[in-house]
Protein backbone atom coordinates (compact mmCIF):
# COMPACT_ATOMS: atom_id res chain seq x y z
CA UNK A 1 0.00 0.00 0.00
CA UNK A 2 1.06 3.73 -0.52
CA UNK A 3 0.46 6.53 0.98
CA UNK A 4 0.97 10.41 0.11
CA UNK A 5 4.05 12.18 1.21
CA UNK A 6 1.97 14.59 3.61
CA UNK A 7 1.47 11.03 5.85
CA UNK A 8 4.50 9.86 5.17
CA UNK A 9 6.25 12.78 6.55
CA UNK A 10 4.10 12.34 9.70
CA UNK A 11 5.20 9.16 10.26
CA UNK A 12 8.69 9.90 10.17
CA UNK A 13 8.94 12.62 12.22
CA UNK A 14 7.53 10.41 14.92
CA UNK A 15 10.78 8.76 14.68
CA UNK A 16 13.26 12.42 14.95
CA UNK A 17 13.37 12.59 11.13
CA UNK A 18 13.72 16.48 10.50
CA UNK A 19 11.20 16.98 7.17
CA UNK A 20 10.14 19.63 5.58
CA UNK A 21 7.29 20.86 7.00
CA UNK A 22 3.82 21.46 5.05
CA UNK A 23 0.01 22.15 5.42
CA UNK A 24 -2.35 20.42 3.85
CA UNK A 25 -5.04 22.25 1.97
CA UNK A 26 -8.00 21.53 -0.66
CA UNK A 27 -8.81 24.77 -1.85
CA UNK A 28 -7.02 28.08 -3.21
CA UNK A 29 -8.05 30.07 -0.13
CA UNK A 30 -6.71 27.53 2.53
CA UNK A 31 -3.49 27.41 -0.10
CA UNK A 32 -3.42 31.26 -0.06
CA UNK A 33 -3.50 31.13 4.13
CA UNK A 34 -0.65 28.45 4.14
CA UNK A 35 1.63 30.66 2.15
CA UNK A 36 0.92 33.42 5.06
CA UNK A 37 1.55 30.55 7.73
CA UNK A 38 5.53 30.51 6.11
CA UNK A 39 5.66 34.04 6.34
CA UNK A 40 3.72 35.42 3.34
CA UNK A 41 7.52 35.87 0.88
CA UNK A 42 7.97 32.10 -0.20
CA UNK A 43 6.22 28.37 -0.74
CA UNK A 44 6.69 25.28 -2.14
CA UNK A 45 3.22 23.93 -3.56
CA UNK A 46 3.14 20.37 -3.88
CA UNK A 47 0.54 17.87 -5.78
CA UNK A 48 -0.55 15.21 -3.46
CA UNK A 49 -0.28 12.06 -5.34
CA UNK A 50 1.16 8.71 -5.33
CA UNK A 51 3.74 9.49 -8.48
CA UNK A 52 6.80 10.42 -9.00
CA UNK A 53 8.57 13.38 -11.42
CA UNK A 54 5.62 15.13 -9.88
CA UNK A 55 7.69 18.57 -10.44
CA UNK A 56 8.37 17.18 -13.83
CA UNK A 57 4.66 17.17 -14.52
CA UNK A 58 3.69 20.62 -13.56
CA UNK A 59 3.05 19.43 -10.05
CA UNK A 60 5.88 21.02 -7.76
CA UNK A 61 5.79 25.30 -7.89
CA UNK A 62 7.77 27.84 -6.02
CA UNK A 63 6.05 30.66 -5.21
CA UNK A 64 6.29 34.11 -4.18
CA UNK A 65 3.58 36.14 -3.35
CA UNK A 66 -0.37 35.75 -2.00
CA UNK A 67 -1.90 35.85 -5.50
CA UNK A 68 0.52 33.85 -6.53
CA UNK A 69 -0.63 30.73 -4.21
CA UNK A 70 -3.64 30.79 -4.57
CA UNK A 71 -3.79 31.28 -8.91
CA UNK A 72 -1.21 27.70 -8.47
CA UNK A 73 -3.51 26.62 -6.40
CA UNK A 74 -6.58 26.90 -8.49
CA UNK A 75 -5.16 25.63 -11.53
CA UNK A 76 -2.92 22.61 -9.45
CA UNK A 77 -6.40 21.41 -7.83
CA UNK A 78 -8.27 19.39 -9.76
CA UNK A 79 -5.75 19.00 -12.85
CA UNK A 80 -4.76 15.26 -14.34
CA UNK A 81 -1.03 15.43 -13.20
CA UNK A 82 0.53 13.11 -15.58
CA UNK A 83 4.25 11.46 -15.03
CA UNK A 84 6.26 8.89 -16.47
CA UNK A 85 4.65 6.57 -13.14
CA UNK A 86 1.03 7.77 -14.29
CA UNK A 87 0.58 6.93 -17.28
CA UNK A 88 -0.88 9.04 -19.77
CA UNK A 89 -4.21 9.04 -18.43
CA UNK A 90 -2.39 10.84 -15.49
CA UNK A 91 -3.92 11.41 -12.13
CA UNK A 92 -6.31 13.69 -10.42
CA UNK A 93 -5.10 16.15 -7.66
CA UNK A 94 -7.22 16.17 -4.97
CA UNK A 95 -5.05 17.70 -2.07
CA UNK A 96 -1.97 20.09 -1.65
CA UNK A 97 0.83 20.51 0.30
CA UNK A 98 1.91 23.91 1.20
CA UNK A 99 5.73 23.84 2.53
CA UNK A 100 8.17 25.99 3.71
CA UNK A 101 10.59 26.93 1.30
CA UNK A 102 14.44 26.05 2.50
CA UNK A 103 17.59 27.22 1.28
CA UNK A 104 19.42 24.12 -0.40
CA UNK A 105 23.23 23.40 -0.25
CA UNK A 106 23.02 20.08 -1.50
CA UNK A 107 20.67 17.37 -2.34
CA UNK A 108 21.14 13.31 -1.50
CA UNK A 109 19.52 10.23 -2.16
CA UNK A 110 18.38 7.83 0.83
CA UNK A 111 16.49 5.15 0.89
CA UNK A 112 15.85 1.54 2.00
CA UNK A 113 14.07 -0.96 0.22
CA UNK A 114 14.30 -5.21 0.46
CA UNK A 115 17.09 -6.72 -1.43
CA UNK A 116 15.54 -9.95 -2.36
CA UNK A 117 18.43 -11.72 -3.18
CA UNK A 118 20.11 -10.78 0.27
CA UNK A 119 16.71 -11.35 2.05
CA UNK A 120 17.11 -8.33 3.92
CA UNK A 121 16.60 -4.72 4.19
CA UNK A 122 19.30 -2.26 2.55
CA UNK A 123 19.56 1.24 3.08
CA UNK A 124 21.24 2.96 -0.25
CA UNK A 125 22.37 6.29 -0.08
CA UNK A 126 24.11 8.87 -3.31
CA UNK A 127 25.55 12.27 -3.15
CA UNK A 128 23.41 12.70 -6.22
CA UNK A 129 19.87 13.12 -4.98
CA UNK A 130 16.82 14.17 -7.55
CA UNK A 131 17.47 11.72 -9.82
CA UNK A 132 15.90 7.98 -10.92
CA UNK A 133 17.92 6.28 -8.53
CA UNK A 134 17.18 3.14 -10.71
CA UNK A 135 18.97 4.59 -13.76
CA UNK A 136 22.10 5.43 -11.32
CA UNK A 137 22.65 1.93 -10.18
CA UNK A 138 22.96 0.69 -13.61
CA UNK A 139 24.78 3.54 -15.19
CA UNK A 140 26.75 4.56 -12.34
CA UNK A 141 26.85 1.68 -9.62
CA UNK A 142 29.75 3.06 -7.78
CA UNK A 143 27.88 6.59 -6.59
CA UNK A 144 25.69 4.36 -4.88
CA UNK A 145 26.52 2.75 -1.31
CA UNK A 146 24.04 0.29 -0.09
CA UNK A 147 24.81 -1.17 3.24
CA UNK A 148 21.95 -4.68 4.59
CA UNK A 149 20.03 -4.23 7.68
CA UNK A 150 19.65 -6.91 10.15
CA UNK A 151 15.64 -7.38 10.62
CA UNK A 152 16.50 -7.79 14.50
CA UNK A 153 19.18 -5.50 15.10
CA UNK A 154 18.19 -2.60 12.94
CA UNK A 155 20.33 -0.41 11.40
CA UNK A 156 23.55 0.14 13.66
CA UNK A 157 25.53 3.67 14.43
CA UNK A 158 28.87 2.98 12.56
CA UNK A 159 26.74 1.73 9.32
CA UNK A 160 24.61 5.37 9.65
CA UNK A 161 28.16 6.64 9.89
CA UNK A 162 29.85 5.18 6.86
CA UNK A 163 26.62 6.47 4.90
CA UNK A 164 26.96 10.08 6.06
CA UNK A 165 30.68 9.91 5.37
CA UNK A 166 29.84 8.28 1.87
CA UNK A 167 27.96 11.44 0.86
CA UNK A 168 30.75 14.20 1.74
CA UNK A 169 28.92 15.29 4.97
CA UNK A 170 31.08 17.42 7.48
CA UNK A 171 31.19 16.28 11.48
CA UNK A 172 28.73 18.36 12.21
CA UNK A 173 26.69 16.96 9.60
CA UNK A 174 27.33 13.91 10.22
CA UNK A 175 25.85 14.14 14.10
CA UNK A 176 22.77 14.92 12.45
CA UNK A 177 22.73 12.88 9.79
CA UNK A 178 23.40 9.46 12.32
CA UNK A 179 19.97 9.58 14.27
CA UNK A 180 18.29 10.71 11.07
CA UNK A 181 19.09 7.78 9.36
CA UNK A 182 18.56 5.38 12.25
CA UNK A 183 15.15 7.09 12.56
CA UNK A 184 14.78 6.16 8.84
CA UNK A 185 15.48 3.01 9.63
CA UNK A 186 13.21 2.32 12.71
CA UNK A 187 10.20 3.85 11.12
CA UNK A 188 10.76 1.25 7.81
CA UNK A 189 11.49 -2.02 10.00
CA UNK A 190 8.62 -1.50 12.93
CA UNK A 191 6.00 -0.58 9.88
CA UNK A 192 6.57 -3.33 8.04
CA UNK A 193 7.38 -0.84 4.95
CA UNK A 194 8.78 -2.37 1.82
CA UNK A 195 9.94 1.09 1.02
CA UNK A 196 11.26 3.98 2.41
CA UNK A 197 12.54 6.67 0.02
CA UNK A 198 13.55 10.46 0.14
CA UNK A 199 14.77 11.97 -2.74
CA UNK A 200 16.22 14.16 -2.33
CA UNK A 201 17.58 14.50 0.96
CA UNK A 202 18.81 17.92 1.73
CA UNK A 203 21.54 20.17 3.07
CA UNK A 204 20.09 23.55 3.65
CA UNK A 205 22.16 26.61 3.24
CA UNK A 206 22.22 26.84 7.23
CA UNK A 207 23.50 23.31 7.55
CA UNK A 208 20.23 21.44 8.21
CA UNK A 209 19.53 17.59 7.08
CA UNK A 210 16.39 17.62 6.05
CA UNK A 211 13.89 15.35 4.27
CA UNK A 212 12.67 16.95 1.37
CA UNK A 213 10.33 14.28 -0.26
CA UNK A 214 8.97 11.14 1.56
CA UNK A 215 7.54 8.16 -0.20
CA UNK A 216 6.46 5.00 1.86
CA UNK A 217 5.12 1.49 1.08
CA UNK A 218 3.58 -0.73 2.82
CA UNK A 219 3.20 -4.31 2.95
CA UNK A 220 -0.34 -4.61 3.00
CA UNK A 221 -0.39 -8.27 4.02
CA UNK A 222 0.97 -6.79 7.46
CA UNK A 223 -1.92 -4.04 7.94
CA UNK A 224 -3.46 -5.44 10.65
CA UNK A 225 -0.82 -4.68 12.56
CA UNK A 226 -1.08 -0.96 11.57
CA UNK A 227 -4.65 -0.08 12.14
CA UNK A 228 -3.17 3.56 11.89
CA UNK A 229 -1.88 3.37 8.92
CA UNK A 230 -4.06 1.28 7.02
CA UNK A 231 -6.15 4.65 7.41
CA UNK A 232 -4.33 6.01 5.02
CA UNK A 233 -5.09 4.48 2.44
CA UNK A 234 -6.65 6.19 -0.60
CA UNK A 235 -8.51 4.50 -3.15
CA UNK A 236 -8.82 7.42 -5.23
CA UNK A 237 -5.41 6.98 -5.70
CA UNK A 238 -5.94 3.07 -6.91
CA UNK A 239 -7.23 1.60 -9.95
CA UNK A 240 -11.30 1.34 -9.30
CA UNK A 241 -10.90 -2.08 -10.32
CA UNK A 242 -8.22 -2.88 -8.04
CA UNK A 243 -10.23 -1.49 -4.77
CA UNK A 244 -13.44 -3.66 -5.80
CA UNK A 245 -11.05 -6.71 -6.15
CA UNK A 246 -9.47 -6.47 -2.35
CA UNK A 247 -13.05 -6.25 -0.89
CA UNK A 248 -13.53 -9.84 -1.79
CA UNK A 249 -10.16 -11.21 -0.90
CA UNK A 250 -9.06 -11.25 -5.11
CA UNK A 251 -5.47 -10.39 -5.95
CA UNK A 252 -6.21 -8.32 -9.07
CA UNK A 253 -3.81 -6.19 -11.47
CA UNK A 254 -4.72 -4.32 -14.43
CA UNK A 255 -2.10 -5.01 -17.44
CA UNK A 256 -2.46 -4.21 -21.12
CA UNK A 257 -3.67 -6.98 -23.33
CA UNK A 258 -6.95 -8.78 -24.03
CA UNK A 259 -6.93 -12.28 -22.56
CA UNK A 260 -8.44 -12.03 -19.27
CA UNK A 261 -7.20 -14.19 -16.76
CA UNK A 262 -8.61 -15.75 -13.31
CA UNK A 263 -6.55 -18.58 -11.82
CA UNK A 264 -5.43 -19.44 -8.03
CA UNK A 265 -2.24 -19.25 -7.14
CA UNK A 266 0.36 -16.49 -8.40
CA UNK A 267 2.94 -18.79 -9.76
CA UNK A 268 0.35 -20.66 -11.89
CA UNK A 269 -0.87 -17.08 -12.85
CA UNK A 270 2.65 -16.09 -13.85
CA UNK A 271 2.68 -19.59 -15.76
CA UNK A 272 -0.75 -18.81 -17.33
CA UNK A 273 0.10 -15.43 -18.42
CA UNK A 274 3.48 -16.51 -19.56
CA UNK A 275 2.02 -19.18 -21.59
CA UNK A 276 -0.64 -16.68 -22.75
CA UNK A 277 2.26 -14.89 -24.20
CA UNK A 278 3.94 -18.04 -25.81
CA UNK A 279 0.86 -18.01 -27.73
CA UNK A 280 0.89 -15.00 -29.19
CA UNK A 281 -1.43 -12.65 -27.30
CA UNK A 282 -1.08 -10.59 -23.96
CA UNK A 283 -3.02 -11.08 -20.70
CA UNK A 284 -5.44 -8.31 -19.36
CA UNK A 285 -4.76 -8.58 -15.86
CA UNK A 286 -3.18 -11.00 -13.11
CA UNK A 287 -6.14 -11.94 -10.97
CA UNK A 288 -5.28 -14.37 -8.14
CA UNK A 289 -8.64 -15.91 -6.81
CA UNK A 290 -6.57 -17.60 -3.57
CA UNK A 291 -7.37 -20.58 -1.91
CA UNK A 292 -10.63 -19.60 -0.27
CA UNK A 293 -13.01 -18.08 -2.62
CA UNK A 294 -16.55 -17.98 -2.29
CA UNK A 295 -18.97 -18.12 -5.50
CA UNK A 296 -19.72 -14.88 -4.79
CA UNK A 297 -16.21 -14.29 -5.05
CA UNK A 298 -15.57 -15.72 -8.40
CA UNK A 299 -18.76 -13.92 -9.70
CA UNK A 300 -17.55 -10.86 -8.40
CA UNK A 301 -14.01 -11.47 -10.22
CA UNK A 302 -15.98 -11.77 -13.62
CA UNK A 303 -17.87 -9.30 -13.11
CA UNK A 304 -14.13 -7.43 -12.88
CA UNK A 305 -12.35 -9.05 -15.89
CA UNK A 306 -15.48 -8.09 -18.20
CA UNK A 307 -15.51 -4.21 -16.95
CA UNK A 308 -12.05 -3.80 -18.59
CA UNK A 309 -13.36 -3.11 -22.17
CA UNK A 310 -9.89 -4.22 -23.59
CA UNK A 311 -10.76 -7.80 -22.53
CA UNK A 312 -11.61 -9.98 -25.90
CA UNK A 313 -11.56 -13.44 -24.10
CA UNK A 314 -11.47 -15.06 -20.44
CA UNK A 315 -8.66 -18.42 -19.86
CA UNK A 316 -10.44 -19.84 -16.41
CA UNK A 317 -6.87 -21.88 -15.67
CA UNK A 318 -7.30 -23.62 -11.92
CA UNK A 319 -5.46 -26.52 -10.06
CA UNK A 320 -7.79 -27.29 -7.43
CA UNK A 321 -6.22 -28.26 -3.71
CA UNK A 322 -7.70 -26.04 -1.12
CA UNK A 323 -10.21 -24.07 -4.08
CA UNK A 324 -11.67 -27.64 -5.30
CA UNK A 325 -12.59 -27.56 -9.01
CA UNK A 326 -16.40 -28.19 -8.04
CA UNK A 327 -16.59 -24.81 -6.05
CA UNK A 328 -14.91 -22.86 -9.15
CA UNK A 329 -17.36 -24.75 -11.82
CA UNK A 330 -20.40 -23.39 -9.69
CA UNK A 331 -18.60 -19.72 -9.35
CA UNK A 332 -18.89 -19.84 -13.09
CA UNK A 333 -22.23 -21.40 -13.71
CA UNK A 334 -23.49 -18.53 -11.35
CA UNK A 335 -20.94 -16.05 -12.35
CA UNK A 336 -22.98 -16.76 -16.08
CA UNK A 337 -26.36 -16.51 -14.96
CA UNK A 338 -25.53 -12.89 -13.44
CA UNK A 339 -23.19 -11.22 -15.64
CA UNK A 340 -23.37 -11.35 -19.31
CA UNK A 341 -19.98 -13.01 -20.55
CA UNK A 342 -20.35 -12.50 -24.64
CA UNK A 343 -16.56 -12.83 -25.36
CA UNK A 344 -15.16 -16.87 -25.68
CA UNK A 345 -14.38 -18.24 -22.73
CA UNK A 346 -12.08 -21.14 -21.96
CA UNK A 347 -12.19 -23.40 -18.49
CA UNK A 348 -8.78 -25.24 -17.37
CA UNK A 349 -9.65 -27.95 -14.27
CA UNK A 350 -7.32 -29.89 -12.46
CA UNK A 351 -6.68 -30.92 -8.89
CA UNK A 352 -9.45 -31.81 -6.13
CA UNK A 353 -13.20 -32.77 -7.24
CA UNK A 354 -11.71 -32.18 -11.38
CA UNK A 355 -14.53 -34.50 -12.11
CA UNK A 356 -17.30 -33.05 -10.24
CA UNK A 357 -16.02 -29.41 -11.58
CA UNK A 358 -16.30 -30.62 -15.81
CA UNK A 359 -19.81 -32.67 -15.20
CA UNK A 360 -21.04 -29.48 -13.51
CA UNK A 361 -19.69 -26.99 -16.25
CA UNK A 362 -20.70 -29.91 -19.20
CA UNK A 363 -24.42 -29.79 -17.91
CA UNK A 364 -24.74 -26.23 -17.24
CA UNK A 365 -25.28 -25.19 -20.99
CA UNK A 366 -23.10 -22.45 -21.03
CA UNK A 367 -21.12 -21.46 -24.13
CA UNK A 368 -17.41 -22.27 -22.97
CA UNK A 369 -14.69 -24.29 -24.21
CA UNK A 370 -12.87 -27.12 -21.98
CA UNK A 371 -9.60 -27.13 -21.86
CA UNK A 372 -7.40 -30.16 -20.17
CA UNK A 373 -3.66 -28.34 -19.83
CA UNK A 374 -2.88 -24.44 -19.25
CA UNK A 375 -1.18 -25.18 -22.58
CA UNK A 376 -4.09 -25.88 -24.72
CA UNK A 377 -5.96 -23.81 -23.12
CA UNK A 378 -4.25 -20.86 -23.43
CA UNK A 379 -3.94 -21.84 -27.33
CA UNK A 380 -7.49 -22.22 -27.43
CA UNK A 381 -8.38 -18.99 -25.67
CA UNK A 382 -5.62 -17.13 -27.96
CA UNK A 383 -7.48 -19.05 -31.03
CA UNK A 384 -10.92 -18.35 -30.13
CA UNK A 385 -9.86 -14.24 -29.63
CA UNK A 386 -8.17 -13.72 -32.78
CA UNK A 387 -10.92 -15.28 -35.05
CA UNK A 388 -13.31 -12.76 -33.48
CA UNK A 389 -11.61 -9.43 -34.65
CA UNK A 390 -12.75 -7.86 -37.79
CA UNK A 391 -10.93 -8.80 -40.58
Amino acid sequence: MKIHEYQGKEILEGYGVRVQRGILVDTPDAAGQAFQSWGGTAAVIKAQVHAGGRGKGGGVKFVTSLSEAESVADAMLGMQLVTHQTGPEGQKVRKLMICEALDLAAEYYVGIALDRALGRPVLMVSAEGGVEIETLALERPEALLKLPIDPAAGLQAYQARRAAFFLGLDAGQVRQAVPFLLGLAQAYLENDCELAEINPLVLTEQGDVVALDAKMTFDSSALFRHADIAEMRDEHEEDAKEVEASRFGLNYITLDGEIGCMVNGAGLAMATMDTIKAHGSSPANFLDVGGSATEEAITEAFRIILSDSKVKGILVNIFGGIMKCDIIARGVIAAAKNVRIEIPLVVRLEGTNVEAGRTLLAESGLDLIAASSLDEGASLICTAVTSNKPS
